[in-house]
């Protein structure tokens, strides 16, 4: 792998409100190895970046891969060989798009992560929950009113969202397989949800004890759980039972913000992905009951945002974008950017995220010791969040690991 030196590179990590003075960033092997004004090496290959913006590359902390289609309950009847295909295209669409890392948060099997880790696909890192567990008609049971099927009780296919367990023995063994399989952490469903039939947003998911049953058992695994929550009351069970990463979190008020806040957990909103429902969905097949529970959060919304910031709750980047939808990902930046200064939008795809998905350090970050993972954009992204949307148009340079996933040229 040959190294690269990038020259009057102009940072932005999310952690500055203005681009950083021109510096040099060498890579090697991989990795950003030295940051400075006065870097050099006799060995690279040397990009001008003339003024450009380098970032490193972009995370996304609330994904589903594996869903090709906007309809989850038909997405999980369909074979593990298509939806294998169909997510490794939407992988690769994330990373030319300048996503480098994404966070399956339902789904996506420790199978479908060693693909990616065999680099033959283009595709982001991805971090995992394998399936997300949901109790008997909570977000993740598909099966409708009139289907009184058990559901699968030793597999379930790779286009299902999550697996059922009720009760603490059950929400145990559930976790533990997961964790066994591979997940990275362990997502629960503890609200009621928007694609899912017979919970309606108020639908309050596990018990106390469960709750707490699944916090212990991510711990002794040296990890956290992740909760699907909409409601305020929702989400404070979740806080006090120790949950760290709170997803979507439209109808937060602001004391529970506040004690997330205390607590170190990180909110993940996911704007973007109701204004599509909204417009979209329909037509692509998202059922009509899931289309009018949108409405219900999704004024909430904006609010939301300043809630939490506010209340000094750390929050990260997320989509939750389904099926043809998944185009969209990116505008998630400029719709927050309606209500948080620019800097801040950013640092929820760079620093924040990589701070909940446990690698600070390694991604995130334009330092030595991080991966080479980096997008150059033209023009300056804190003056114009939509240069980071157009699916990558305004990124000449996508690098993961080192290598150059697209490098157009610079003018």
């Amino acid at each position: 792998m040959a190294a690269t030196l990038f020259h009057n590179a102009r940072i932005v990590d999310g952690t500055a409100p203005e681009r950083a003075a021109p510096v040099s960033v060498l890579v090697e092997g991989g990795l950003i190895r030295e940051v400075g004004k006065s870097v050099r090496s006799d060995k690279a290959r040397v990009i001008d970046l003339k003024g450009h913006t380098l970032m490193p590359g972009l995370i996304d902390a609330h994904v589903h891969v594996i869903a090709g289609l906007a309809d989850l309950g038909r997405n999980a009847a369909l074979p593990d060989s298509l939806v294998t295909v169909r997510s490794l295209v939407i992988m690769r669409e994330m990373l030319l798009r300048g996503f480098t890392t994404v966070r399956d948060v339902g789904g996506a099997d420790f199978g479908l992560k060693q693909a990616t880790e065999e680099h033959d696909f283009p595709t982001p890192r991805l971090v995992i929950s394998g399936k997300a567990l949901s109790q008997t008609g909570g977000h993740a049971d598909f099966r409708g009113r009139y289907d009184d099927r058990l559901p699968p009780t030793t597999r379930y296919r790779l286009g299902a969202l999550g697996r059922i367990c009720d009760g603490e023995a059950e929400v145990r063994r559930a976790a533990r397989e997961e964790l066994k399989g591979g997940a990275d952490f362990i997502k629960i469903m503890a609200n009621g949800g928007c694609a899912s039939p017979t919970d309606p947003i108020h639908f309050l998911g596990f018990s106390v004890g469960e709750l707490e049953a699944v916090v212990e058992e991510a711990r002794m695994a040296g990890t956290y759980v992740s909760a699907h929550v909409y409601t305020d009351e929702a989400i404070r069970r979740c806080v006090e039972a120790g949950v760290h990463s709170l997803e979507h979190c439209n109808l937060i008020k602001a004391e529970t913000a506040k004690l997330a806040a205390k607590n170190g957990a990180v909110a993940v909103p996911t704007l973007v992905t109701y204004d599509k429902l909204a417009s979209e969905g329909g037509k692509l097949g998202f059922p009509p009951d899931s289309v009018a529970k949108v409405e219900f959060v999704r004024a909430a919304g904006m609010e939301s945002l300043a809630i939490m910031k506010q209340a000094g709750l750390a929050m990260a980047y997320g989509s939750d974008l389904l099926g043809e939808m998944h185009r969209h990902q990116s505008e998630e930046f400029v719709i927050r950017g309606r209500a948080l200064p620019a800097h801040e939008v950013i640092g929820a795809a760079t620093h924040v995220a990589a701070r909940l998905l446990k690698l600070e350090g390694k991604i995130g970050t334009v330092a030595p010791g991080a991966y080479a993972d980096l997008i150059v954009v033209d023009g300056d992204p804190l003056q114009d969040l939509a240069l980071l949307t157009r699916q990558g148009r305004h990124m000449p340079v996508i690098m993961k690991a080192g290598t150059f996933i697209k490098r157009a040229r610079l003018d």
